[in-house]
């Protein structure tokens, strides 16, 4: 279901749900830090429908805060970090920190003893990934990451459903587009700095890479080629508007992801976010977020087989349940939710595309 957020905003999209819950109330405290992206409201969202209590909230900015109160007036303001770190009935902190300074953070949270929710691109360097790594083993408390494009969206979980049921057979290829608003007079400083925020790929193309592993059922893959460049936006250098890559799974499957800053104003949402899975029996469209002409809102699954053709508008059909996962897998110390290792492929493969990726041009033609 969708949020009655302004679908134009893709920096404060945040869905929500009649999800079933899986703890009690007070069983299971969380708290909401570094406010510095408005995923955290959708993060929120998903972890309280599935049963969580929010308990605190803490970033330097008091109008931060402030707002995110007004929404969720249940959190507690905490003086810093230190304070939330200190809570034993804390089990998790959530977090849409700036890029490069996740790591860090997800660190700190560790070692106190807490799970780290974090809002993707979970790392900006191969260095923070390999410095998490370290401390998962030393912690083995999760670094959890908000993949909302697939966890976040009932087209995604119910083509996932189709998947497992064998309906396409295997899938042998994705093809993964996520195209965003920019919104730019809206956006802070640190989005427009490539340190910061870690490049097109590092960031937004993680949810197409994150998808080609999941459902292509690839523990690995190969970055065949990558590109990224600034076709439109050269009032800011570091931008890059445009990215894409090109994978091989170790078993085979072939993935091509696009992302791009350049969603024109006349789409009503934020960004026509589409997934092709091709299998050897059928293959799956979706159309995440509209529907273009149809007015019918988002979440439009296609599914062609051997069986014929079939339109399902999936919208209240299956809710989020990778939230109540994840509060278990922290509970049980299981693994249903996403496992570690897939979340540190992800972030390895996002990143060497983005390291290797060749920057290109737009060049007007010649007349």
């Amino acid at each position: 279901m969708m949020s009655s957020v302004n679908m134009k905003d893709g920096m404060n999209y945040a869905p929500i749900s009649q999800s079933k819950p899986v703890v009690k109330p007070g069983e299971y405290c969380f708290a909401a830090a570094c406010l510095d992206h408005g995923h955290i409201y959708g993060m929120c969202n998903g972890l309280i429908e599935a049963g969580a209590t929010l308990k605190w909230v803490y970033d330097p900015s008091p109008e931060k805060v402030a707002a995110f109160i007004s929404r969720y007036p249940q959190a507690k303001a905490a003086r810093d970090l230190q304070e939330i770190l200190d809570d034993p009935a804390i089990q998790l902190v959530a977090a849409a920190a700036i890029p490069n300074e996740r790591a860090s953070l997800g660190i700190q949270v560790m070692k106190a003893g807490k799970h780290y929710f974090t809002d993707k691109g979970p790392f900006t360097t191969l260095e923070q990934l390999e410095q998490v790594k370290q401390v998962y083993a030393e912690t083995k408390k999760k670094y959890a990451v908000y993949y909302s494009e697939r966890l976040h969206v009932e087209s995604a979980v119910y083509a996932d459903q189709l998947i497992k049921q064998g309906a396409i057979g295997k899938v042998v290829q994705m093809i993964g587009f996520g195209p965003h608003r920019l919104n730019a007079p809206s956006r802070p400083d640190w989005f427009f700095k490539k340190e910061q925020y870690g490049g097109i790929l590092a960031d937004i193309a993680s949810h197409q890479i994150e998808q080609f592993l999941y459902f292509s059922g690839n523990n690995d893959a190969k970055i065949i080629s990558s590109t990224v460049g600034n076709f439109n936006n050269k009032q800011y250098p570091e931008l890059e508007d445009f990215g894409d890559a090109h994978l091989i799974g170790e078993n085979g499957a072939v993935g091509y992801v696009r992302v791009d800053w350049l969603t024109p104003d006349g789409l009503r949402t934020w960004g026509d976010g589409r997934t092709v899975l091709l299998g050897t029996e059928g293959y799956i469209e979706l159309r995440k977020y509209v529907n273009i002409g149809a007015g019918d809102g988002g979440d439009h699954v296609f599914l062609v087989n051997q069986q014929g053709e079939k339109y399902i508008k999936v919208s209240g059909l299956t809710g989020y349940p990778y939230f109540g996962q994840l509060i278990l897998d922290t509970l049980q110390e299981t693994e249903y939710a996403m496992t570690q290792e897939h979340v540190f492929k992800t972030a390895e493969l996002t990143l060497l595309a983005q390291n290797q990726a060749l920057r290109i041009e737009h060049k007007a033609p010649l007349i």
